[in-house]
């Protein structure tokens, strides 16, 4: 294999290769996956010098830890994190430059579940119908990262210039998530409407990349009955028997038997990516 590589010497609890995704083939049912916030992979990759739409690696909850076989310019970004290099502490949200066979470790996120690292050159595993992502519901793309595996990166890129300060988001203390109605809000009372855009709810410790799984007062039909099964967006709300809502993300599938009740503007669906269980969530509905 290239020296243009790293090893994974820590995987973490979920890291996945991720880029902006595959689109075109929901009709097939495959999800677009890519990268829950998509705004973080694109800077990261900005910082580094690759095109918005090169493979990064997205980490969950716990980063890990990584051993380039070259020396690699690397930004770290997305959930803020402490970043070390060798032990040393180096910066988070910015270029770095990390030399062959050093360890860079990527923390714990100390605010929000998502972080970005992106290399110069960009992970270069072979593309699936377009897109380097990892899908989780449908097995598609390279698999979730294991110790000892080695992955390839793409041809050097030349950064121009530094950013001292990028627009890097905060994490939501309370995720705002604007809302359309429909398509099938007439399957519930007007009580239940009410609700869903009045009270608060809170982030399920049971969210993944498929959905952002939510607690709180649980949605009255006003239609007994299931659906029989229709396509699925991006930001979909679909509401189960429970009542409760769920957020469709990346990895939801193509179509689904229970009703949507409003869809997420597809804009507020990165601060999704970064609530941690807990977070209060309010659904704001605009035309």
């Amino acid at each position: 294999m290239s020296d243009r590589a790293f090893a994974v010497v820590r995987a973490g609890a979920l890291t996945t290769v991720q880029d902006l995704g595959r689109t075109g083939y929901a009709h097939l049912g495959v999800p677009r996956s890519g990268a829950l916030d998509p705004a973080a992979g694109r800077l990261v990759n900005r910082l580094v010098g690759n095109a918005e739409d090169a493979a990064v690696l997205e980490t969950t909850v716990n980063g890990c830890a990584l051993r380039p076989r070259c020396a690699v310019t690397v930004a770290v970004g997305g959930a803020p994190c402490p970043v070390r290099v060798d032990g040393r502490p180096a910066a988070w949200g910015t270029t770095l430059r990390v030399a062959a066979g050093s360890v860079l470790e990527v923390g714990a996120a100390v605010r929000g579940l998502r972080s970005y690292v992106a290399f110069g050159g960009g992970i270069a595993v072979a593309p699936v119908l377009g897109s380097r992502s990892t899908d989780l519901l449908s097995g598609l793309g390279p698999a979730p990262l294991a110790e000892g595996a080695v992955l390839p990166l793409g041809a050097a890129t030349a950064v121009r210039g530094s950013v001292d300060a990028p627009p890097w988001p905060g994490p939501p203390d309370e995720l705002v998530l604007r809302v359309r109605p429909g398509p099938r809000d007439d399957w519930f009372t007007g009580a239940a409407l009410r609700t869903f855009t009045t009270r608060a709810y809170r982030v399920s410790p049971a969210s993944n990349r498929i959905g952002l799984r939510l607690e709180g007062p649980s949605l009255e039909r006003a239609v007994p009955g299931e659906l029989a099964s229709e396509g699925m967006v991006l930001g979909a709300v679909q509401v189960p028997p429970d009542g409760r809502p769920v957020v469709f993300l990346a990895d939801h599938p193509t179509t689904g038997g229970y009703p949507v009740v409003a869809v997420v503007r597809e804009a507020d669906l990165g601060a999704a990516a970064q609530a941690v269980p807990g977070t209060p969530v309010r659904f704001v509905p605009v035309r």
